[in-house]
């Protein structure tokens, strides 16, 4: 028997909502369990912040993208990757500047961002050229660990890990390890469903699945990213919030484009080479230069990069024959 569109709207949107929610779920326990580990073996806190905490908070996007490719639908896999990277900065750091304002020295954050700007570079190599191979994708993981291993080296990230000790539930190894594999399936639970929710959702209302990569997918698994910011911002932690934005963005890219291709070749969808990809070029430039030169964001930047996400968005769905 056939659901009618209505029903299956509805059931398609509750999975993506459920989705969204292991998603959350998940990655706050990947993260709490992964720093917890980190620290019990040694390693340095500000090694945590600017490699587990980035990826942490990247692992949604990471589900999210390989079980996309893997059922057949690439288009949403980079669409996600795409979508949260213009959402880490226009959305997350304008409602971050707007609690408060989002200062960051250029010399703290030039390497960074001058690799995040490679990562960008990359990307939009491996999306003209029309496919990220087998090759490119270990290329770009390669050229991640041999940050992270500089990163390791030379502490260059200024990241504050703060304990907040009103919801650290974790106190043995052995409860870390538990915690961390319980967010792992959230992960995959949540990512399946999301991903099923959005093709569905996408197929009913006449807009590809791509675009729903873009938007809704890339939305919902930037929602770790906005947690942890909006909560640095509260105490006024700027090096956790810049480290955290810049570090996903450059993850997103150089992880979960690298692996999804690793595992299988990830085709560029003709759909997002349009504004799609453009913006996302735009807007990390339009960042890096930024911070760079003038090196604050203000509550009235915040205001104008929110409303520009929305704006953004909304065209999506207006214009998305605009590719």
């Amino acid at each position: 028997m056939t659901l009618p569109s209505y029903d299956l709207f509805v059931l398609a949107a509750g999975a993506i909502l459920f989705g969204l929610y292991l998603l959350v779920k998940g990655g706050d326990w990947t993260i709490d369990a992964a720093v917890f580990i980190a620290q019990r073996t040694g390693l340095s806190p500000l090694f945590i912040g600017a490699t587990i905490l980035s990826f942490g908070t990247s692992v949604p996007e990471l589900f999210t993208s390989v079980n996309a490719n893997l059922s057949g639908f690439p288009g949403i896999a980079l669409g996600n990757v795409l979508g949260s990277n213009i959402a880490n900065i226009l959305l997350v750091l304008g409602a971050t500047a707007i609690i408060c304002q989002i200062e960051g020295k250029a010399k703290d954050l030039i390497k960074d961002l001058a690799m995040m700007l490679l990562a960008t570079a990359i990307l939009t190599y491996g999306m003209i050229v029309g496919v990220f191979s087998f090759l490119l994708g270990v290329v770009m993981f390669a050229i991640l660990v041999g940050f992270v291993f500089y990163q390791y080296k030379t502490d260059s990230l200024d990241v504050e890990i703060e304990e907040d000790d009103d919801e650290c539930s974790i106190t043995s190894m052995k409860a870390g390890i538990v915690v961390l594999l319980l967010g792992l399936a959230a992960l995959a639970i949540g990512s399946e469903m999301l991903v099923k929710g959005a093709v569905v959702t996408g197929t009913l209302i006449g807009v590809p699945e791509a675009i729903i990569g873009m938007t809704v997918v890339a939305f919902g698994t930037s929602l770790p990213e906005l947690s942890t910011c909006l909560a640095a911002a509260r105490k006024r932690s700027f090096g956790m919030i810049l480290g955290n934005i810049i570090g996903s963005n450059t993850f997103n890219i150089l992880s979960i484009v690298a692996l999804t291709a690793i595992i299988k070749p990830l085709e560029v969808t003709p759909v997002l080479m349009g504004m799609q990809l453009w913006a996302t070029v735009i807007v990390a430039v339009g960042f890096a230069v930024w911070m760079l030169t003038v090196g604050k964001i203000t509550k009235f930047a915040g205001i104008i990069m929110v409303g520009s996400y929305i704006a953004f968005t909304i065209a999506q769905y207006i214009i998305p024959s605009a590719a």
